[in-house]
């Protein structure tokens, strides 16, 4: 799926192939991503996996992230035909065993496939359902890139939600080939917006664009972020959305190749300099990532 409703065109030779795995009803800002990626035609979107969250607040994340994604497309007015896909329910039980989905099969699906453009994988969340494609089929090494956002900021680590919710998974994919890029939590905090800003440029975007607004403020008056220490009631981070804006400028001066680490069961990094390489960000220019985000959905709020 391809959305190119725009004048000006994307060279052939530009074009990639994108598999977004998001845990959309874990927070509010996933759906931010998920539409940006819909929206930006250097994208032959080849899938939607909806991700588990954990269960600390229920036992059906991954469902409630799979009708998050159907909610979106309904609202957008695009077919949900072959688009979207079940990811895991639960963390990985151990490094071992991976546990079987209709996403970890897409993945393996497409990266196996003979096709001239990229694949790139964008999680958004926990990276169940690439440990898993890569345990059942160590192939796609080499077939694919990943981007992750996830982890603390380097060199210690420390908590961070994305990554506790699968640590098993992480090492998988930290001690594979895999090629990685990393936005870790301190960097994904960068993309802080005001709430008026995204109630000016976002919520008359048409039924997406309130859509978008409304659940980031119903989200904001839950228990957890009114009770949350650093949030102020004005401002949200759109911190998902680096994934979708890499791939539309790499922002290549602002990283590091790092030697993924091991990481210890408190989140914490352990750098024995044994795995290969890993693009971690340390930085990101937030503007250019929301002004392509704002622009696309006044656009398409134009036209449908």
């Amino acid at each position: 799926m391809r959305y190119s409703d725009y004048k000006f065109d994307v060279p052939g030779e530009k074009l990639i192939r994108v598999i977004v795995d998001t845990d959309a009803k874990n927070e509010a800002d996933d759906q931010f991503a998920i539409v940006q990626a819909l929206l930006s035609p250097r994208f032959e979107n080849q899938g939607f996996i909806a991700a588990h969250f954990g269960n600390r607040n229920c036992c059906d994340s991954m469902l409630r992230s799979y009708r998050e994604l159907e909610k979106i497309f309904d609202l957008m007015g695009f077919d949900k035909t072959d688009m979207l896909y079940k990811g895991a329910e639960t963390a990985l039980a151990d490094r071992t065993s991976p546990n079987e989905s209709e996403g970890s099969e897409l993945i393996i699906r497409e990266a196996l496939k003979e096709d001239e453009r990229p694949l790139y994988v964008l999680f958004l969340g926990a990276i169940t359902d690439l440990a898993s494609a890569y345990l059942k089929q160590p192939r796609i090494a080499g077939r694919l890139t990943a981007i992750w956002i996830g982890g603390g900021a380097y060199p210690n680590g420390g908590q961070e939600f994305n990554l506790g919710n699968d640590i098993n998974a992480a090492n998988v994919v930290f001690q594979s080939p895999i090629e990685l890029w990393q936005v870790p939590k301190n960097v994904y905090e960068m993309m802080n917006v005001s709430l008026a800003e995204l109630e000016l440029k976002v919520r008359p975007c048409g039924a997406i664009g309130e859509y978008l607004c409304d659940q980031l403020n119903a989200h904001a008056h839950e228990e957890g972020p009114r009770k949350s220490s650093f949030r102020s009631g004005e401002t949200w981070v759109l911190g998902d959305n680096p994934a979708v804006g890499l791939l539309l400028g790499e922002q290549r001066f602002r990283f590091d190749w790092v030697p993924a680490p091991l990481i210890s069961a408190d989140m914490t990094y352990v750098h024995t300099g044994l795995n290969r390489p890993v693009r971690v960000y340390n930085s990101i220019d937030s503007r250019v990532i929301l002004e392509d985000m704002f622009a696309k959905l006044k656009l398409f709020a134009s036209k449908h």
